[in-house]
């Protein structure tokens, strides 16, 4: 749908998304029936075996309650081996056993004759909408969320987004990106949210307007959601430069409204497809281009704009869902 809100006056990439990083897919395993509204996302940042030829990473740890798998490794490392499975909070088992399997068939040395590998699986808490005890996400829905990665992809209530909230509207999967022209050629950074945070009556619109679903109560339950933050870049940035962006991922959460309270899980994980660390390097050194840190501001005003756009486009992409006991979460689409 056309997106009612411009954020910021940098430019969008040609499909304002994740995928305008080159090589970079995401698909969707979407899971509707019975008291089930839940499902599975994939990230891949490039087309290849990522065991083998890992890209840069960092997370951002902005209010860690949460049972995400592999950030530890993910900080301490800087890099990024798997593609980034979503799904719901008891499906991070799953989820990683398809990533695991899928790596080992790929590379049968793992965990013998080499390391072992580190998947990597951010959740959300979907449990309002969905029956989350009935554990329904299996290997093989992983399995098909990547099989369907594209570079043309739905948002809203679709994979892992399927029954997510978000100041009590329908949250879901949100995308943007921003066009970045560096040394006299174009760059791309993108954002890709699951969104399931806020409380009702705090969301404001990047016109001004405080907004909150029919029959929000009040007071306003504490804040116990979450958001996995995903950003992709072509830009050759380190480790220490990765962090430093995505920590602006926080801006564009505050700007929308979110305090990210005590019971919040929100986490920012964030790559870059300019270089990549070949897991049986043999050289002692290896040379790496990287950003001019005095170009970093830029960077940033891109990453807090797409998050806070991506966030926007989660809600106004999900249609209104009855789920579980009758439990329902309206559409901003219809409220604004």
């Amino acid at each position: 749908m056309p997106r009612p809100f411009i954020i910021g006056d940098l430019p969008a990439g040609p499909r304002n998304s994740l995928a305008d990083v080159p090589g970079l897919r995401v698909g969707h395993r979407t899971i509707i029936r019975g008291d089930l509204r839940t499902g599975v996302s994939a990230i891949l940042p490039h087309d290849g075996d990522l065991f083998r030829e890992k890209v840069p990473g960092a997370v951002h740890v902005i209010n860690g309650f949460g049972k995400s798998a592999g950030l530890m490794q993910l900080d301490e490392l800087g890099q990024i081996e798997t593609p980034i499975l979503l799904t719901n909070t008891l499906s991070v088992p799953a989820c990683s056993e398809a990533l695991i399997r899928r790596a080992i068939a790929a590379n049968p040395a793992i965990g013998r004759a080499t390391g072992t590998v580190n998947a990597l699986v951010g959740e959300c808490n979907d449990g309002y909408l969905s029956d989350i005890q009935a554990l329904a996400v299996t290997p093989e829905d992983a399995e098909a969320a990547l099989a369907a990665a594209s570079e043309d992809f739905a948002r809203g209530a679709v994979g892992a987004g399927t029954g997510m909230s978000c100041f009590g509207f329908k949250g879901g999967i949100g995308t943007a990106s921003r066009r970045l022209d560096l040394d006299g050629a174009p760059y791309h950074l993108g954002v890709l949210v699951l969104s399931n945070f806020g409380r009702p009556g705090d969301l404001r619109l990047p016109d001004g307007r405080r907004i909150a679903p029919p029959e929000a109560p009040a007071p306003p339950p504490s804040e116990r959601g979450s958001i996995i933050v995903v950003m992709g870049t072509d830009i050759p940035l380190d480790h220490r430069q990765l962090q430093r962006v995505i920590r602006r991922a926080g801006v564009g959460l505050a700007r929308l409204g979110s305090f990210w309270g005590h019971g919040s899980g929100d986490v920012a994980i964030g790559f870059t497809t300019a270089w990549r660390i070949r897991h049986a390097e043999k050289a002692d050194l290896i040379p790496i281009r990287m950003l001019n840190e005095n170009r970093i501001d830029l960077l940033f005003r891109a990453m807090s704009d797409a998050t806070e756009e991506a966030i926007l486009d989660s809600m106004l992409c999900a249609p209104a869902m009855h789920g579980r006991d009758g439990h329902f979460r309206p559409s901003l689409a219809d409220s604004i």
